[in-house]
Order: structure tokens, then sequence, then C-alpha cells
């Protein structure tokens, strides 16, 4: 248990973080495995509701693969994944608008506003946020973001809203397709140049030693990433989410990190103390 001179320093550590922060934009991408039970899911909004009432500007990305693959298997559809993403077909995407831009986006949007934050749930096919082209013919409706426009986005932030987003796209033929949440929250960040994007994983962040949780990797400058893919170091699943700290940063995103979602407060952690929580990626010098 925190004793109240604990807490005191802790708020005096978090204060230039804070006023650093205020009136920038923020993204957070949320899904996956990261998306724990519904009492960890209260506490993950109720820090980005506080991360609101202190004056930064959240917006929240949001998957839900699990959700996706539990739903396709109560209606008999198997899923089938190619080099990790999910092949989806028209009635694959179909199911993937239900339960993203309904099911997942809602029940989140419904927890933010018990914390008492005014959200908004919105998907990439609402104004036309996320256009996509497919990615690759093998994937079927697996999206390539080839625009993305803020304008939605940038009215509810000046409203005062907290953005619930769902990684839905859009093609101008009335396709919808089904986009990577990592990939979809790194190119909104770049498009709004926020200050900083989260990508609330289940790892660590990047380790040395994959085997070694204790390995963890603390800052890394994107000059450094081609050496790490070489020596092994950023190998399998980590190279496709790096390669999105990669692209972020390109767009003017000027921090990164790749936390664990797993760990209650892990945000905030990551923000707004001297040590941080996971791996941080920066333009350098």
């Amino acid at each position: 248990m925190i004793d109240k001179q604990q807490q005191a320093d802790l708020l005096l550590e978090a204060m230039p973080y804070i006023e650093k922060y205020q009136n920038k934009v923020l993204v957070i991408k949320y899904g996956g495995n990261a998306m724990l039970g519904d009492d960890f899911k209260m506490s993950v909004m109720r820090d980005l509701t506080w991360l609101r009432f202190v004056g930064i500007k959240v917006v929240l990305v949001h998957g839900g693969g699990p959700e996706i693959s539990q739903t396709l298997k109560r209606m008999g559809i198997e899923s089938k994944f190619i080099g990790g993403l999910r092949y989806t077909d028209e009635e694959t995407a179909e199911v993937v608008r239900m339960v993203l831009a309904g099911k997942v986006n809602k029940s989140l949007v419904h927890m933010l506003g018990a914390m008492g934050a005014k959200s908004i749930g919105l998907c990439g096919i609402d104004g036309n946020m996320l256009r996509c082209k497919k990615q690759n013919e093998q994937l079927g409706y697996v999206g390539e973001i080839i625009n993305v426009n803020t304008e939605i986005i940038d009215d509810c932030l000046n409203a005062g809203y907290l953005p619930v987003i769902s990684t839905v796209g859009y093609d101008e033929e009335g396709n919808i397709y089904n986009v990577n949440a990592d990939t979809a929250a790194a190119e909104i960040a770049g498009a709004l140049k926020a200050e900083s994007l989260i990508l609330m994983t289940d790892t660590k962040g990047l380790l040395q030693d994959k085997d070694d949780e204790n390995s963890l990797i603390r800052k890394v400058f994107v000059s450094d990433i081609p050496s790490l893919i070489k020596e092994g170091i950023i190998s399998g699943g980590m190279i496709p989410k790096v390669n999105c700290c990669l692209e972020a940063i390109r767009n003017g995103v000027n921090r990164v990190f790749i936390t664990d979602g797993r760990v209650n407060h892990s945000v905030l952690l990551e923000l707004f103390s001297d040590e941080g929580m996971g791996t941080m990626f920066l333009k350098g010098d």
C-alpha cells in the first residue's frame, strides 16, 4: 500500500509530464490480448478519463481480434490466418464491422461514460476517415490505408470528446476493410501529428533477449532499428509493431511507446514517471 508521502512524491514527479502533454494529442492503441476482463478494461478506461480531465486530447484506437474469432465461431465460420493476418472475405468483413464498430466500440464508450468521460464512438468509415485498398489479394478485404481524413477526429477533440475509433476501413466502391489496429493507430497518430502514440500489447516491450523479461530495452532511436533487426533482437511479430512505430515517427509523432497493457495503470506509468514502463522509440538527436 502506498502511503501519503509516496502519493505526494508520485504526483510531484508527474507534474512536468502533465504540463508537457496538456492540450497535446495522445493516441492509444488498445486491443487484442491486452483487452482482459471487464474489470481490467474499466481500469484502463478510468486512466484514459483521468488523462482527459487533466487536459490531454486522448484518441483511443481499438481492435478486438478475440471477439471477432468468438463471433465467427458462433456463426459456424472458420477463422483463417495468413502470415498472422486474418483472411477476410465479404462475409467476414461484415462480421468485423458488426463486432468492432458495434459490440466492442460501444462497450468501451459505455465504460468511459460510466467514468464521467465525454466520449464518442467512431469507425474508419465515419467521415471518410480510413480510405483503403486491398493489402494483398490472398488476404481478401484486409485493408492497406491510403488516406487518413482527420476532420471528424479534430471536430470531436475540439468539442471536448474522447474519440473511440474501431479499425474498419472503406473504399470508394463501397467495400469494407479489416484494418490492423497497430497500423491504423500509427497512421492516425501521424496524420494528427500527435505528441505520442502508445501501443498497449501483451509484452513488456522490446527485449534484448526475447526469453528474458528482465532484458527490457527502454529507449530505441529509429536509426538503431535496422541493426536491431539484423541482430535478431527485433524479430517475428515484433517487426510489424516496430515498423508501425517507425512510420508514426516519420510522419511527425514525437514519441512512440510499446508497453505492457496487462499491467494496471501502464499508460499512466509510461507517461508520467521518470522510469516509464516499456520501450520508447524516438527520432534521435
